[in-house]
């Protein structure tokens, strides 16, 4: 007794399987990292380490670092490195040397102490033994498929040689034991042949409790297994079982202690009925067992091809065969009816326990056998998905409705997590009230307690008799691990042969203690158990499996609603790192990311899909009702009032509102369908707001905004349905009705979960009215930009189409070509200012900066012009008032016409400007009139004395808002951006000052146009020449700006030159031909002063007869009829 005391057998179990698994991780980093082509050891790739790989693979372990030094030149030179890089790798089979040291050690004292082992009495005991035994034998296996592990070994072992003179000290050691484990079944059969006794019994203690757990779904359905409602009068009663840790206890772990145990201990399946059935069962279960990871081995075969290898085992061999094709025939469809049981069992769970989150307590370890045993059969599912075996039914090997119970499983952990005090508060009390009396009873009743035992025994009732409710009121932090370690102690104290106190002759005592320690879990350490339950991180190493059920579960729709899951799964991923393996965790942390951003992006990519094909056929019946399709029904009523007959040949539309007439409700439209697909898939979202993915915070609605942003965008450039070759766009009335029928559809998205559509539409919205979207795309500015310069105000500048102020529009000139489309559709008041409420202001801005740009273009043009001209133009500046010397030089004067012209197209261009801004003006006074106000207030405030850059800016901000300002600062901008280091300011303003001359001496040149004439209807001249008002006012002020000079001033020099030359035409009665046009040529003056801000009706008087005005007028409107009513 005294030696079990010593060995510490407990102790050493518990750290040598934490130490196995870390050891387990590191020989499958290894294998992963060899056997990658991008991870790979850089000198087992180099071509100058060839030679030396080849070599070391066939001379070890017996390298000759002297004789063959030719073969090893390319590690001499760099031994160092070589040392350094192959360091870690060398440490890792010394940890397995040791790790099998200290492995031999244990289990040989065990067998010396003749432990006693049996899964219901001395559960961690049994537990621990039989798990370490297996993670032992995984290490063995994975070391085996390390196929560069000699090479590894080898050249760190030749480079530490080559440094140090001599090899490592533990080289050979660990050199005999990679050959000894070329063959690992054979070595370790032949290891663990004295240890077959104490783990046969080991094994043959779940011979009860394995084939209870391995039933099919037929009897737990009939055993009503997890069901609280089975029986309601015991649903508040906690849940009676002797065996409370063997209930949650995984099948899959089961079922490799029995494979792997019988593979090493193969002996007793000869010699015990027993063993040889328990066996077979497990044999039955399915085809692979894992290994660690995604690293599997198929029991099978390795284990006919071991016993092929042996003597008198030929009927084993035969059983082997019959259990592997009974496998094949019912593993599939076995697990498949397991999984669908076990779906509607934790549905039914959960929604009790939601319900009544206060049976938690009595009822927790239904939650844990419901998580273990849908654990196993995930787990079995990939394993063997990665596997499918040849059968006539592989669809048993997929499930499409694996989404569902992924998601009640995170429902329980939830629950179990978010009513944690709950659970603590109902095992606090249960520890204290009943667990601690009883323990006490069964310790008085005991005849036989050695003094360590005693102690150990009273420390637990007096640890559990201190616990109090009032600590969970107060949020005390609990730690009862020392109860547990010590009962582990005394599990290995009782356990070994001739103690004073045998475990076994207390049943009582293993129950009370096993049922105590699954309480003590649920006061502090519920997360592990959890964990230890529900793990599913071997997910991460099935990515393709992992993906192909995501795939398969969003194509039913009836799944769509658990499909968050699957990117849930993903956040307990961290939970498999290991500190002996860190290097492992990056990798499985971008695996994972890429695994849950992949799913996330798949479903809001659904979900985004579904809601804008609502809101396009929301769009659909919006545009139905717009007034451009009312016109047949106006016709057919006034038909039918005049009573004339409708054609027949005229079919007739269904109206607007008819598809929501039915007169079945089974009939199921559409729309229904997409609207139960959306709720569905909206269902999904409402599961989580956020949750962590290694550190990082993920919100599954930012994924989903992020996806109608990016689709939502691409629709409605799509719905402008622009077409550079041929020219045609929608209208902008028609794009906004579009846009704000989707907008209303998505607000709707407010019934189906919290989303901030606003802030949705307001992004999507302010990016259209950037040239480029925040993806590099055209936007809606950039296309209605194009084609207002490219279609209308190109046509404009031919006078196709005529600038019409009457009716603040411009409209086609009649002509024999028909033109593409009609201007006022597109320039009218209404499509205007559905231009402005699109692209907004800072969209015109975008608009009004490539009108200048086409503005500067003509303005540097006529710079050309008037330096060409510059030495007539200043002596008809000096002599405007001379009639036979103007004559003289006006014949000297070329291109006359071709300054009206560019003058004209810029007077276009700033016509449509005004008009662009005009309609912003409204639709910020309806937006925003509170800013308005204080806008106009300012603008104002700027008088003539006001310092011009101070003016400028003011002028800036109410150009902005859409508000009309004596100078256009845009215009100001572009000029000054014009003037280049070659040119002074006065050289800029004498240019001016004669670009001004030249246009006012040219204007008499436009009575010889016959298309100059002045039309009532258009209020306007019929080749846009009534733009030059506009272009003259606007191009002078904003030049003179920049050169800081009186406005005014030389606006009244123009007014006298252009009189002085308009009279000169006036006296020319004998020409008819030059005064053809003139009363249209005088009305153009009146209109310069009338837009001009800087000239009044006095000052035309002073220079131009006002007789001439009235006159002219008169003949003008002469022609038109008038009429009344």
């Amino acid at each position: 007794m005294t030696m079990a005391y010593q060995q510490k057998l407990a102790e050493k179990l518990t750290i040598l399987n934490d130490r196995g698994v870390g050891v387990l991780l590191r020989m499958n980093y290894i294998k992963k990292t060899c056997s990658d082509s991008k991870l790979r050891p850089q000198f087992l790739m180099e071509k100058t380490m060839e030679a030396s790989v080849k070599y070391i693979n066939k001379k070890f372990p017996n390298i000759d670092f002297r004789g063959n030094s030719q073969h090893l030149t390319s590690i001499q030179r760099q031994k160092s490195e070589v040392m350094m890089a192959m360091a870690s790798y060398y440490d890792s089979f010394l940890d397995v040397m040791e790790f099998r040291d200290h492995v031999y050690e244990l289990l040989n004292t065990i067998d010396a102490c003749q432990c006693f082992f049996n899964i219901a009495v001395n559960f961690d005991f049994t537990k621990n033994y039989l798990e370490l035994i297996v993670t032992y034998t995984s290490v063995i296996i994975m070391l085996s498929r390390i196929d560069d592990k000699k090479v590894l070994v080898g050249m760190y072992n030749c480079a530490h040689e080559m440094s140090n003179g001599s090899s490592d000290p533990a080289y050979p050691r660990l050199a005999q034991m990679l050959m000894e484990y070329e063959q690992p079944m054979k070595k370790l059969t032949e290891e663990f042949g004295p240890h077959t006794k104490a783990v046969t019994e080991a094994l043959l203690s779940l011979q009860m409790l394995y084939p209870r757990r391995n039933l099919p779904a037929e009897q737990w359905r009939s055993a009503q297994l997890l069901s609280l409602l089975s029986a309601p009068a015991a649903m508040l009663d906690p849940t009676p079982c002797d065996t409370t840790a063997c209930e949650y206890l995984s099948v899959e772990v089961m079922e490799r202690w029995i494979l792997f145990g019988f593979l090493l201990c193969h002996s007793s399946l000869n010699s015990n009925q027993s063993s040889q059935e328990l066996w077979k069962m497990a044999l039955r279960s399915g085809l692979y067992l894992t290994v660690v990871r995604d690293e599997t081995i198929n029991i099978h075969k390795v284990t006919e091809d071991y016993f092929d290898s042996l003597k008198g085992y030929s009927k084993r061999v035969a059983d082997i065969k019959e259990c592997r094709e009974h496998a094949i025939a019912n593993c599939g469809v076995m697990h498949r009816e397991r999984r669908s049981f076990l779906r509607h069992a934790l549905k039914e769970l959960v929604k009790i326990l939601e319900d009544e989150p206060g049976l938690l307590g009595p009822k927790a370890l239904f939650v844990f056998m419901a998580l273990s045993f849908s654990r196993d059969e995930v787990l079995w599912l990939v394993r063997h998905s990665e596997n499918i075996p040849k059968t006539k039914t592989p669809e048993d090997y997929v499930d499409s409705q694996m989404a569902e119970l992924l998601f009640y499983m995170e429902r329980l952990r939830t629950l179990m997590t978010k009513y944690d005090r709950v659970v603590q508060r109902y095992h606090i009390l249960y520890l204290a009230k009943f667990d601690t009396l009883l323990l006490n009873d069964t310790i008085q009743n005991m005849y036989v307690c050695p003094e360590e035992e005693s102690i150990l025994m009273t420390s637990f009732v007096s640890t559990l008799s201190e616990l109090t409710v009032n600590q969970v009121k107060n949020g005390e932090e609990f730690d009862l691990r020392a109860i547990r370690l010590d009962w582990l102690r005394l599990q290995a104290y009782t356990s070994v042969s001739k103690a004073p106190l045998m475990l076994k002759d207390y049943p009582d005592l293993a129950k009370i203690m096993n049922m105590t320690q699954f309480h003590t879990k649920m006061v502090d350490n519920i997360q592990e158990m959890l964990h230890e339950t529900s793990d599913l991180s071997i997910l991460c190493f099935y990515p393709r499996v992992f993906e192909k059920m995501f795939s398969l579960s969003s194509e039913e729709v009836s799944m769509q609603r658990y499909l968050m899951s699957f990117p849930l799964a993903c956040s307990r991923f961290s939970q498999c790192a290991h500190p002996l393996c860190p290097e492992e965790t990056e990798s499985v942390e971008k695996r994972c990311l890429r695994l849950c951003v992949t799913f996330l992006e798949e479903i809001a990519r659904q979900t985004s899909s579904i809601i804008l094909d609502i809101c396009a056929e929301q769009s659909n019946l919006n545009d139905q009702l717009l007034p451009k399709h009312c016109g047949q029904t106006i016709s057919a009523a006034r038909n039918k009032k005049q009573k004339k007959q409708t054609p027949k040949k005229e079919v007739q539309k269904a109206k607007p509102g008819t598809e929501s007439q039915r007169k079945d409700r089974a009939i199921v439209t559409n729309m229904d369908k997409m609207h139960l697909t959306l709720t569905e898939l909206c269902s999904c979202f409402s599961q989580t707001s956020e949750f962590i993915v290694f550190n990082h915070i993920v919100t599954p609605t930012e994924f989903l905004i992020s996806q109608l942003e990016v689709r939502l965008t691409k629709v409605i450039v799509k719905m402008v349905h622009y077409n550079q070759t041929t020219q045609e766009i929608s209208r902008p009335s028609d794009l906004l009705a579009g846009v704000r029928a989707y907008t209303a559809s998505l607000h709707t998205l407010s019934r189906y979960l919290s989303l901030d559509v606003t802030r949705l539409v307001k992004n999507v919205l302010l990016q259209q009215t950037q040239p480029l979207d925040s993806y590099g795309g055209q936007t809606i500015t950039t296309l209605y930009t194009n084609w207002y310069l490219e279609s209308l105000l190109r046509q404009a500048s031919s006078a196709l189409i005529i600038h019409c102020p009457t009716m603040h529009c411009f409209v086609n000139q009649t002509s024999e070509n028909e033109q593409s489309f009609k201007a006022e559709e597109y320039s009218d008041i209404v499509e205007m200012q559905a231009l402005a409420e699109l692209i907004g202001p800072y969209g015109l801005k975008f608009l009004s900066e490539n009108l200048m740009w086409h503005i500067t273009s003509q303005v540097g043009e006529l710079k050309k012009l008037v330096i060409e001209n510059m030495d007539v133009l200043v002596q008809m500046r000096a002599n405007f008032d001379k009639p036979e010397a103007m004559v003289n030089l006006q014949k000297r004067l070329p291109a006359g016409d071709n300054v009206l012209k560019r003058m004209t197209i810029i007077g276009v261009i700033l016509s449509f400007r005004a008009m662009a801004q005009d309609t912003l003006e409204d639709i910020m006074n309806q937006h925003c009139p509170y800013l308005m106000g204080p806008i106009e207030s300012l603008r104002d405030l700027v008088s003539p004395d006001t310092d011009i850059k101070v003016t400028l800016s003011v002028f800036e901000l109410a150009s902005a808002a859409g508000l009309k300002c004596d100078i256009d600062p845009a215009l100001v901008a572009a000029i000054a951006n014009m003037r280049t280091d070659n040119t002074s300011i006065e050289e800029e303003y004498k240019l001016t000052c004669l670009l001004l001359v030249y246009i006012a001496v040219s204007l008499p040149m436009l009575a010889l146009d016959p298309s100059s004439c002045y039309s009532r209807e258009y209020g306007g001249h019929s080749n846009n020449i009534h733009c030059l008002a506009t272009a003259v006012n606007q191009l002078s002020a904003a030049m003179f700006t920049v050169q800081n000079k009186n406005i005014e001033q030389h606006l009244k020099e123009f007014l006298l030159v252009a009189s002085s030359t308009l009279l000169q035409l006036g006296q020319n009665v004998e020409n008819r031909v030059d005064s053809k046009n003139r009363d249209s040529i005088y009305l153009l003056l009146h209109m310069i002063v009338e837009a001009s801000p800087f000239l009044s009706q006095d000052m035309l008087e002073s220079c131009f007869p006002y007789v001439l005005l009235r006159n002219a007028y008169r003949e003008v409107y002469k022609a038109v009829i008038v009429t009344l009513g």
